[in-house]
C-alpha cells in the first residue's frame, strides 16, 4: 500500500509544486505515494465561502473557523483513518529526522495548512491535531512547511532513493551534522582534497569523517551534542 498524503489548504494549486519533480515527483508518478490537495473553502456553508472570522477577545488579524475546518478534516480523515493529523504551526514541536522516519514508516499523513493569525484552538483539540514546526520563523501560511515535511518524508520511502543507505550518514541521522564532502578534480583553486580521503584506508576515513562531524556540530549546533557520546 502506498503512502497517502492529504493536504488541507486554501491554495491547493501550490501542490505538488516541487514535490512533482526529482525523486519525489518520480515516486509520485510511479504510485509509491499519493497526494491529495483539498480546498478548505469547499466546506464553508455561506455563499462567500468564508473560512475565517475576527479573533475572540479582539486583536489584529483573522482566525480560521473551527466549524469549517472540522468539516474539511472529517472529509479527508473519516473515522478509522490511521494517519496522523498534523497542523503546520510555528508553535508546534520542531520537526526532527526521527519524527520524519516515524512518519515515513506509517500509512501517510493528513496535513492542515494554517493561514491568517492561526486556527481556532477548539478544532485543534477536537480533531487531535499534532502541531509541527519547521523552524523558529514565521511563514505566510502552512503550505511551504507542508512541502518541506513531505519532501523529507517521501525521500525515505522504500525505493525512492536509488541507494537504500544513501541517508544513513546524513545530518541528524546519528545526532551530528554531516561531514564535508569532496569529489574531482583533485585540486580546485589551490585547494586539495584531504589526503586521508584518497588513502584507501577505510578505517581512517571513517574516523576522519566522524571527527569532522563532531567538529562541525560543536561549532554550529552545540545543542545537538548534549545527548551524544563523543568518540575520544
Amino acid at each position: 500500500m502506498s503512502f497517502s498524503a492529504s493536504v488541507l489548504t486554501l491554495y491547493p494549486e501550490m501542490f505538488p509544486g516541487a514535490l512533482g519533480l526529482s525523486l519525489a515527483g518520480r515516486a509520485l508518478e510511479a504510485g509509491t505515494w499519493e497526494l491529495e490537495a483539498i480546498q478548505i473553502r469547499d466546506f464553508a456553508s455561506d455563499r462567500h465561502r468564508t473560512v475565517d472570522d475576527t479573533p475572540a477577545g479582539g486583536g489584529a488579524g483573522m482566525v480560521m473557523r473551527a466549524d469549517v475546518l472540522a468539516k474539511a478534516i472529517d472529509h479527508a480523515s473519516p473515522p478509522g483513518d490511521p494517519r496522523p493529523r498534523l497542523l503546520m504551526s510555528p508553535r508546534g514541536k520542531p520537526l526532527t529526522q526521527s519524527r520524519v522516519r516515524e512518519l515515513a514508516a506509517g500509512p501517510g499523513v493528513v496535513i492542515v495548512c494554517g493561514r491568517f493569525e492561526g486556527v481556532d484552538q477548539r478544532v485543534i483539540d477536537a480533531r487531535g491535531l499534532e502541531e509541527v514546526s519547521v523552524g523558529d520563523f514565521i511563514l505566510s501560511g502552512g503550505e511551504p512547511a507542508a512541502l518541506v515535511l513531505l519532501d523529507a518524508v517521501v525521500r525515505l520511502l522504500p525505493g525512492v532513493m536509488g541507494n537504500a543507505v544513501s541517508g544513513d550518514e546524513e545530518s541528524f541521522e546519528n545526532g551530528l551534522l554531516e561531514h564535508p564532502h569532496y569529489t574531482r578534480p583533485q585540486e580546485f583553486e589551490g585547494r586539495q582534497i584531504p589526503e586521508v580521503l584518497t588513502s584507501g584506508n577505510h578505517k581512517k576515513i571513517a574516523a576522519w569523517r566522524r571527527a569532522e562531524s563532531e567538529k562541525l556540530t560543536r561549532e554550529r549546533r552545540p545543542d545537538l551534542l548534549a545527548a551524544q557520546p563523543l568518540a575520544k
